[in-house]
């Protein structure tokens, strides 16, 4: 179960190999898209300098990518964002995206998922809120940076930190879980109201979450089931290796959860390269940059608390714990049953192959005591699970209806 010799170090001989090739390839593509080269305006120069820059970006090691949203439209004026720190923890920070503006709208709790990726691929989802809210976010923090002393973050931690967010921005917030928050979100506001606790948020509302996998089961959804939670701990459980703050800490690490999504539809991306190449070609910039920057978040990998996701594992996707009522957090009944004066919403991708309709709307039947008139469940038309937080559908059809709905609750 992950030595410090195994996997993870064959990872890091293979981006030590591809290092060379890439520096090779990043010389090439900038030498032959020069506008000082005499050729780089011709078709030879561009198909160089086209094919160059996708062998750089396949060998290329992606850092976690900065937010970038240092402005918003405001009605018809350029106001500035800064991303001010709120609460600092061990695994993660809550973080605000502070406008230039005196304006008195919803407060938004934006939980990005802790799967693998960098909050950051949430950037469209938190630029399309900022006009109109006041937005903070989840930045969770890559386990191979967390030194063994800061101690394990499991499933019940996860639900605590989420409860401690919550509590810190104070009874008027709307929680915005982003698909493997789901759960913990549901179980976190779950516990509060049946404590009565004041800062229970306004409303809740879960996008393409795992809420119950035994709802049209998708590829994702049939490998938790078919393999023992003992074979996840085997084969994708491994030890940070020497020269990293996490040494020693069992993470998943993102390069296998990475592996595991492409895998999912490998035609897909594929596709998105030819037609990157495409574009390139024919010098249209901005088509490239939009999948430049899909492809620099979703390339952008952390590892995650080997904790953490062994018991989401057993407890989410193989005991449907949950959805059965049966789940528990630190000894306490988790029952949805108990929110009463929360809004609920929930948000579906038609297309979704990693989340299907239908497991995050299930939260509607667990949720009963929430009045029919407070409830929302929407399925957005031809989106997959990325189009639901991100992109022109999110943009033009999702938000919208998110906003009207926190706005009535």
């Amino acid at each position: 179960m992950g030595n410090v010799n195994g996997v993870y170090n064959s990872y890091r001989l293979s981006r030590a190999w591809a290092a060379p090739v890439n520096s090779w390839a990043g010389m090439v593509q900038s030498f032959w898209s020069h506008p000082s080269f005499p050729i780089s305006r011709t078709p030879l120069g561009r198909a160089v300098a086209s094919a160059s820059e996708l062998l750089e970006r396949a060998t290329r090691h992606y850092p976690k990518p900065p937010f970038g949203l240092a402005t918003t439209e405001i009605g018809n004026r350029t106001v500035a964002v800064r991303e001010v720190p709120v609460l600092a923890t061990p695994f993660c920070n809550l973080i605000r995206f502070e406008r230039d503006a005196a304006r008195h709208d919803p407060k938004v709790l934006v939980v990005a998922p802790l799967s693998g990726h960098h909050a950051s691929l949430l950037r469209d989802t938190v630029s399309r809120l900022l006009p109109e809210h006041d937005v903070y976010l989840t930045d969770w923090i890559d386990a191979r940076l967390i030194p063994l002393a800061a101690g394990r973050f499991d499933l019940d931690d996860y639900i605590e930190l989420t409860q401690r967010f919550i509590r810190t921005l104070g009874p008027d917030v709307h929680v915005l879980a982003v698909c493997q928050p789901s759960v913990p979100v549901l179980a976190a506001v779950s516990l509060m109201a049946e404590a009565n606790d004041p800062a229970t948020p306004r409303s809740m509302t879960l996008m393409a979450g795992p809420v119950d996998t035994r709802v049209n089961p998708t590829q994702v959804d049939r490998l938790a089931t078919t393999h023992s939670l003992e074979w996840f701990e085997l084969s994708a459980v491994h030890r940070v290796p020497p020269g990293d703050p996490g040494f020693l800490r069992r993470v998943y690490p993102g390069f296998l959860q990475l592996t595991a999504f492409v895998s999912l539809n490998p035609a897909r991306h594929a596709d998105a390269h030819r037609q990157l190449y495409r574009d390139l070609l024919a010098g249209d910039e901005e088509s490239a940059d939009v999948c430049r920057r899909f492809y620099d978040d979703y390339l952008a990998v952390m590892d995650v608390p080997a904790e953490y996701y062994l018991q989401t594992i057993a407890t989410v996707f193989q005991e449907h714990d949950l959805a059965r009522g049966v789940m528990t957090s630190r000894g306490k009944p988790v029952r949805p049953a108990a929110i009463r004066d929360t809004a609920l919403m929930t948000v579906e991708g038609e297309n979704d192959e990693i989340t299907s309709v239908g497991q995050t709307s299930a939260a509607h039947d667990l949720c009963s005591s929430i009045p029919a008139e407070r409830r929302v469940a929407y399925c957005q038309a031809g989106a997959g699970h990325y189009g639901v937080f991100s992109g022109r559908r999110w943009r033009e059809e999702i938000a919208p209806r998110f906003a009207r709905f926190i706005r009535s609750a």
